[in-house]
């Protein structure tokens, strides 16, 4: 015997498509004003509009309620008299309605202007969902630059960076870039990569200046970030966090470079990248790390070629990162010692997964980005957005000047 199930018919948001609950004034997805939508039209019964005296031919008396002597009672429809509907080419137009007050304190509504942001980012005047401040961030200092994207799929950006100079002993500039990638199966993802950045980034500006070799304060640098982060996983979670519920500690990936005293000093926990690009692209560019990943194993036993290895699904599965969890942190850092310039690329796979090559990576990278780091960071996170935005997309970009006695 079959049956036939009626559907249930669900309202959806008209602007994202997301379910709704019977009431809602805003879709709690994107803040999409409920309100301005109008209901579906009531089912009406067809009513028919009688002709002056052909119904009433068949009456043999006034309607109940009807006075005989009321005017119209004779059936003809009623004129106005001259005079009495305004003319509407004669009627003053309405005085302009008056410019919404900003509100007083706090954030303003990026839609209406008017209303104030509450704490979960919503306007409170028309619902509208606001941007997050990670969603987009950009950081120029001196010869250091870069940018962060949330992408086109994610619903936040979960990756960090920081930029920083400083001076050594003897007077020289420091320039140091550092990039975070939260794991998005982790709990805090966005909490364990800036807290990350910051710890990392803050050390070697410490142990710079006091004379610590630049590959020594990295892997200092990289055992801060893991500290901050494993702090992340003995902290209370918020109030939304369900105690009895299993998560995955804090976790990110971090990969950062130097430039001191003329080295080039890279270190990395994780899949995310430093690539090394010739100002004279006529020279061959370089990847200057080796991922913390399934894949690299895989190429790294001689059991898969790269190709093979990268376009099989458990690729980016990460075997290295920064958070309690992790099976042993093993920093890694590198030195180099470039005899000309070029552009040094820090960044996170957001970026890499759509050049990953050396060669694609410099065929991205911008002609100019050695003099506008800034305008070449911006055309790379374009390029990822381009090529679909799948993940979050995070890159600093480090001119790399060689002074003359510096040559090979």
């Amino acid at each position: 015997m079959s049956q036939n199930h009626q559907e249930t018919v669900v309202p959806r948001c008209p602007g994202c498509e997301e379910p709704l609950e019977r009431g809602d004034l805003f879709c709690g997805a994107c803040g999409y004003d409920l309100s301005a939508v109008p209901e579906p039209p009531r089912d009406r019964p067809t009513v028919a509009i009688a002709t002056p005296g052909a119904a009433g031919a068949a009456a043999t008396g006034p309607a109940p309620g009807v006075r005989p002597d009321a005017p119209g009672a004779s059936g003809d429809f009623e004129l106005a008299a001259p005079g009495a509907a305004p003319d509407p080419r004669t009627v003053p137009e309405p005085p302009p309605a008056p410019a919404p007050v900003p509100a007083a304190g706090g954030r303003v509504c990026v839609a209406c202007r008017a209303g104030r942001v509450d704490g979960d980012g919503y306007c409170e005047n028309c619902g509208h969902a606001q941007p997050r401040e990670r969603d987009h961030m950009e950081q120029e200092l001196g010869s250091v630059a870069a940018v962060s994207d949330r992408g086109l799929r994610h619903h936040r950006n979960e990756d960090s960076f920081a930029v920083s100079t400083t001076a050594l002993p003897d007077g020289s500039a420091a320039v140091v870039a550092i990039v975070c990638d939260g794991v998005s199966s982790a709990s805090r993802p966005d909490e364990a990569s800036a807290a990350a950045a910051s710890a990392a980034n803050e050390c070697l500006l410490e142990s710079l200046p006091r004379g610590t070799h630049p590959q020594q304060a990295m892997h200092e640098a990289i055992v801060a970030a893991s500290e901050s982060v494993n702090r992340l996983a003995r902290e209370p979670g918020g109030p939304e966090r369900d105690p009895h519920r299993h998560q995955n500690a804090p976790a990110c990936t971090l990969v950062g470079a130097v430039m001191a005293s003329g080295l080039l000093v890279v270190g990395w926990v994780g899949d995310s990248r430093v690539y090394w690009v010739p100002e004279d692209r006529s020279t061959a560019p370089a990847r200057l790390t080796e991922d913390d990943s399934w894949a690299a194993q895989m190429v790294a036993t001689g059991l898969m070629n790269e190709a093979e290895a990268y376009a099989d699904e458990r690729a980016h599965a990460i075997t290295g990162w920064l958070g309690a969890d992790a099976y042993e942190l093993e920093p890694h850092t590198a030195s180099f010692k470039p005899d000309r310039p070029g552009i040094v690329v820090v960044c996170t796979d957001g970026l890499w997964n759509y050049a990953e090559s050396a060669a694609e990576m410099a065929a991205a990278v911008p002609a100019d980005a050695y003099a506008r780091p800034l305008h070449g960071a911006q055309v790379l996170v374009g390029h990822a957005l381009d090529g679909g935005g799948h993940d979050n997309v995070t890159v600093a970009l480090l001119p790399f000047a060689v002074s003359p006695q510096g040559g090979a």
